[in-house]
């Protein structure tokens, strides 16, 4: 038997559990002793609780063992993490510098070059931020296939040319750390903006969740997070026609094998970062905490290069400590739901996504640390003649 209930709490006070009738399924037979089968079907808990709260919460019931994991920001603890509290990590932002249009100063592609160039390298090293002026990183599975350009980008960004006039950089929040104070600009008047472009969000954004269907083949890919990051900084008109044709080849298949294929999402790559009014800067990495305290704790975790614990493939390999396959799973996410929730207008909020990760049963999964797709119940396997 399977039984999922979400609790939705809207802080501070306000609570709504909702049950989720699911499969429920038991076979009949002679009991011939008090003891359950030893071996369960599958690593699916015997329960699943969702709940919504802030990370000040999260790091309390962590430190309990009252949840297993959180799925969201890093909670917070009060102090240095607890032994029994582990993390890993997926890619959290893009850092994009985009030019300002308006601005006097960026009017030439050199000046706009110059000075996304300069916010960029005065970025390095600062904490929580690896710069990577290149729209492909290593937690996308193609990076492998722009390894080289990406080296090259970041050698190029790093040889310094004549200093350029200070920037007024407009930038706000958490990256507001990332940009020394006297560039730093409120008023209306600015030459280039710092932003971040959450990389689960892009995936997210494409998602249709809807007859075992998951979005896109590119999903993951990142030449494709590299069209939605930077194609609509293209003023050109002859060049945006010529990434729209890229891209409609590479989506309707019209290339003569893989090497085709992999050359057509380089070309659209190298279109994209051709200027300099949009500078995918560098990127950051998103901590996910869950418990290792034994017995209450998790193990055998399978996680997402992208979208972290938000994904169909955490649910489907975590195991509880406690139970040799089952048991009670309690999840913390860090947004309360606000989405259609159907599989037709969408689960695309956190919890949404989280919550049909456990109740959906698509033919094909996301690969965790890839841009390809994977078999969910079933796999291709090759028959050996000569182990007959």
């Amino acid at each position: 038997m399977l039984r999922l209930r979400c609790t939705m709490r809207r802080w501070p006070r306000r609570r709504l559990t909702l049950p989720i009738a699911l499969v429920a399924a038991a076979i009949a037979g002679v009991a011939w002793g008090g003891h359950e089968v030893p071996v369960y079907p599958s690593y699916y808990p015997h329960e699943i609780t969702i709940e919504t709260m802030p990370p000040e919460r999260a790091g309390a019931l962590l430190r309990d063992a009252k949840i297993q994991a959180y799925v969201g920001a890093e909670p917070s603890f009060g102090g240095d993490r607890p032994a029994a509290i582990r993390t890993v990590a997926s890619l959290g932002d893009f850092v994009v510098v985009r030019a300002n249009k308006a601005s006097a100063a960026m009017t030439e592609e050199g000046a706009a070059c110059a000075a996304a160039a300069s916010v960029a390298r005065d970025m390095d090293g600062k904490p929580g931020f690896i710069l990577h002026p290149y729209p492909v990183t290593p937690f996308h599975g193609d990076y492998l296939y722009h390894a080289d350009r990406a080296e090259a980008a970041l050698t190029r960004l790093r040889q310094t040319g004549p200093a350029p006039p200070a920037p007024r950089v407009r930038v706000a929040g958490a990256l507001a750390g990332l940009v020394r104070p006297e560039w730093r600009t409120d008023g209306p008047d600015w030459d280039v903006s710092v932003e971040a472009v959450d990389a689960a969000g892009l995936v997210a954004a494409t998602r249709v969740s809807i007859d075992g269907w998951l979005g896109p083949p590119w999903l993951k890919s990142g030449w494709f997070h590299a069209v939605r990051l930077l194609a609509d900084a293209i003023d050109d008109p002859a060049a945006r026609l010529r990434i729209d044709g890229l891209v409609e080849q590479i989506e309707l298949g019209a290339y003569w094998d893989l090497v085709h294929r992999i050359n057509l999402e380089r070309d659209v790559v190298a279109a994209l970062t051709a200027g300099c009014r949009a500078l995918v800067a560098g990127y950051t990495l998103r901590q996910h905490a869950f418990s290792a305290e034994f017995t209450n704790g998790i193990e055998n975790i399978g996680f997402d290069s992208i979208e972290g614990f938000n994904s169909p493939m955490f649910i489907r390999t975590v195991k509880l400590k406690d139970f040799p396959w089952n048991g009670w799973l309690a999840l913390g996410v860090d947004g309360s739901p606000a989405a259609a929730w159907n599989p037709i207008a969408g689960f695309d909020d956190g919890f949404g996504r989280l919550l049909w990760s456990a109740v959906g049963d698509p033919a094909l999964l996301p690969q965790p640390y890839d841009a390809g797709w994977m078999l969910n119940r079933i796999s291709d396997v090759q028959e050996n003649a000569g182990s007959r």
